[in-house]
């Protein structure tokens, strides 16, 4: 994974102009409101808000796929205002942020080193050029739809969960894993495939993080391989069951949770940052090179 990168953005207005606005949180927010919104959350999910006061400056933002303690401590030391991070840090109901427990003591690093925080969950995972779009887009996909539409009139044409789509040449399955692999930050767990390896790919469904309950959607596509992270035994045997039966479709390929989402946060700094700059507010933006997938390392068998 790259080091962390540094950027800001102006717009022509207020480069001629010669000053500089800075944004306060709450401007920030309803311009992250524009990108990614809030009513494209599932009931279950906790995106928003988690800390910050609206009234305070931001002046530098950093972006992160979980709020872990080692991300809270980096961007505290990089002087950020606002940390922003995929996944919620308060999913679960918790009844004490008591600073002896793991959650407590993020929450007060965070509010005595004056950073905000907000999450971006599954609104992320729906809107357009989120998660999933991103994932389609590294990996070269053409013509791409959402997998699971959000509903109508809570959503814009081209929300909703996971994409699919067409490679412009088909690919061996062996190869367009390895194009998956290529892509992805480098984490212990790597990439599991189930199928032919010599069998022919060209439709292609992705989701980010997640994605084991769309197996419905992905067979409605007639997708030949799915992409998307934590596949269980039971729901990733039964789908390769079923798939002898009809075709051997799809292939199924298992990426890291984390890898998977880790991909979104350079584009959606960069979608803030333009938006931000629309109205002549300019920040500067750090991405996080923190590896946070949970696992250190594999022993396999060694087979090819």
């Amino acid at each position: 994974m790259a080091d962390s990168t540094l950027s800001s953005a102006t717009d022509a207005s207020t480069q001629q102009h010669g000053y500089h606005r800075t944004p306060t949180l709450r401007e920030v927010i309803e311009v992250m409101e524009e990108l990614w919104p809030l009513s494209l959350a599932e009931p279950w999910d906790a995106s928003g808000v988690v800390t910050g006061r609206v009234e305070q400056p931001v002046r530098r933002i950093h972006w992160a796929v979980d709020p872990v303690q080692a991300v809270v401590d980096e961007a505290v030391e990089a002087g950020a205002d606002l940390l922003i991070t995929h996944h919620p840090l308060l999913l679960k109901a918790v009844h004490s942020v008591a600073a002896d427990q793991f959650k407590g003591k993020v929450v007060h690093t965070l509010i005595e080193g004056g950073c905000a925080l907000i999450t971006v969950h599954t609104n992320a995972d729906s809107a357009v050029g989120g998660v999933s779009d991103v994932m389609a887009e590294i990996l070269g996909l053409q013509h791409v739809v959402p997998l699971a539409p959000a509903e109508k009139g809570q959503s814009v044409n081209g929300e909703g969960m996971g994409r699919v789509g067409t490679l412009p040449h088909p690919l061996r399955l062996e190869d367009f894993a390895a194009r998956v692999f290529s892509a992805l930050p480098a984490v212990a767990p790597g990439v599991r495939v189930a199928g032919d390896r010599n069998g022919v790919v060209r439709t292609v469904a992705v989701t980010g993080g997640a994605g084991d309950s769309l197996f419905d959607q992905v067979r409605a596509h007639h997708a030949d391989v799915y992409v998307t992270a934590d596949l269980r035994h039971h729901p990733a045997s039964e789908a390769r069951e079923r798939a002898a039966l009809e075709g051997d479709r799809p292939y199924l390929v298992d990426v890291s949770h984390f890898a998977s989402e880790w991909l979104f946060l350079p584009a959606a700094a960069q979608a803030l940052q333009r938006g931000l700059a629309e109205h002549g507010w300019t920040i500067e933006t750090g991405v996080s090179a923190l590896n946070t997938d949970p696992w250190d390392f594999v022993i396999t068998a060694g087979r090819n």
